[in-house]
């Protein structure tokens, strides 16, 4: 079906925009000699799976359910298998570990205490050349300001093991370093982070090249085999550093002669996908009209509240910008269940549809069915004349979960 002939609320997955997207990711991987990831917990919409991976090189996954699922579905037709399954998670689970070994090609711990714990397990795949394994280290550099829930270095943070806290000699099977500390950001905080991180933890990195020294380090055994600098990195974006990110994964691999892994989720569905609804009703009040819609900040976007986060909206403007404001809200029964303020050049009437835009990452791995209400529909659009329905909601997905 067309586009505007969508029944709503609905998510529509930009093809061609996702596909953009994947073939910028794919010039750096080019370019640069970078393996790059999709992070799941921005985008799990498989029914994409297929499409990016013609592009990337894999998947990192923040537990079982999510390796299990890139598992099963994150491979080019035909070709199952053929994709890296990176997993990362505060902690493991005793059940879990099993499976996951079986699924993983590389596993980091967030601690020593872990990686301990789960060894008899892990190891079994490690000395078979299965799986390679790894720990989070914090760098304690901090280059968000004001998102303190999303910035891993802050003080007091559970994510990664602090330079303070690392043995002299990294434990026998640890291959690689990984760290996560961005959020939305551009190349230049990573180019920082990643200095601070040489700086810190430089000494468990293999010699330098044109040292004469031996290439063990500080690893005890054999040398690192790769670092993972994470996600947070919108690479997507038209005014990101392209050329600094290249020239830097360069500096790494050809300075360490190490494989470099970076794992963004925003940057690969990044403004290529839209929430449409429609407006239910419209409620005067002493400041703005209230537009009740069919969607809801609280359901089905989330970082709108938790970020927060003013969703861009197609002709729509900053309040008092243009002629007619209103505020856009829910049917939930949320007194704060509001998406934000916006204005338009034409009188909005019940009936009318709105398109919410960039509503692919954090959505879709983050809504829910507070108050009963049902779920978005997802359509993949192919194009503007063509879109297709992938997945429905009813009834029995809200009655399910309780």
């Amino acid at each position: 079906m067309r586009f505007d002939e969508l029944k709503t609320p609905v998510y529509v997955i930009d093809e061609q925009k996702l596909s953009k997207n994947c073939s910028i990711l794919k010039n750096i991987q080019d370019k640069s000699g970078a393996k790059i990831l999709l992070a799941q917990k921005a985008f799990s919409a498989y029914s994409t799976y297929p499409l990016i991976a013609k592009y990337l090189t894999g998947t990192t996954a923040s537990g079982l359910f999510e390796a299990k699922l890139a598992f099963e579905e994150f491979h080019e037709k035909g070709k199952t298998g053929d994709k890296e399954v990176h997993v990362f998670e505060p902690a493991f689970h005793d059940d879990e570990m099993e499976e996951v070994c079986g699924i993983a090609d590389h596993l980091v711990f967030n601690s020593i205490n872990q990686l301990e714990h789960h060894r008899k397990i892990w190891e079994r795949s490690w000395k078979e050349g299965k799986l390679s394994v790894g720990l989070r280290v914090n760098p304690e550099f901090s280059t968000q300001e004001g998102h303190e829930i999303y910035d891993p270095c802050a003080p007091g943070s559970r994510l990664g093991i602090r330079l303070c806290d690392m043995p002299d000699k990294l434990p026998k099977g640890v291959e690689g370093l990984h760290f996560h500390t961005l959020c939305e950001q551009g190349f230049e905080p990573l180019r920082d982070t990643f200095y601070e991180f040489e700086r810190k933890f430089g000494k468990y990195l293999p010699q330098k090249a044109n040292s004469g020294a031996s290439d063990k380090g500080a690893t005890g055994t054999s040398a690192l085999k790769w670092i993972n600098m994470g996600g947070g990195h919108h690479i997507t974006r038209d005014d990101y550093d392209r050329e600094g990110l290249i020239e830097l994964v360069k500096y790494i691999r050809e300075t360490y002669d190490i494989e470099v892994y970076l794992e963004p989720g925003e940057a690969i569905a990044l403004d290529a996908g839209y929430l449409i609804t429609t407006v239910m009703d419209i409620v005067k009040t002493e400041k703005y009209p209230v537009l009740i819609l069919d969607t809801s900040a609280a359901c089905h976007m989330p970082d709108v509240l938790e970020m927060p986060y003013r969703p861009p909206l197609r002709d729509g403007y900053e309040a008092g910008e243009k002629k007619y404001t209103y505020r856009l809200s829910s049917r939930t029964c949320l007194a704060g269940d509001v998406i934000g303020d916006y204005s338009f050049d034409s009188e909005l009437n019940i009936g009318d549809r709105l398109v919410f835009e960039d509503m692919a990452i954090y959505s879709m791995v983050k809504n829910n069915t507070f108050n009963g209400m049902p779920l978005p529909d997802i359509a993949l659009m192919h194009n503007e004349e063509s879109c297709e329905v992938v997945k429905t909601f009813g009834y029995e997905d809200f009655k399910m979960r309780l």
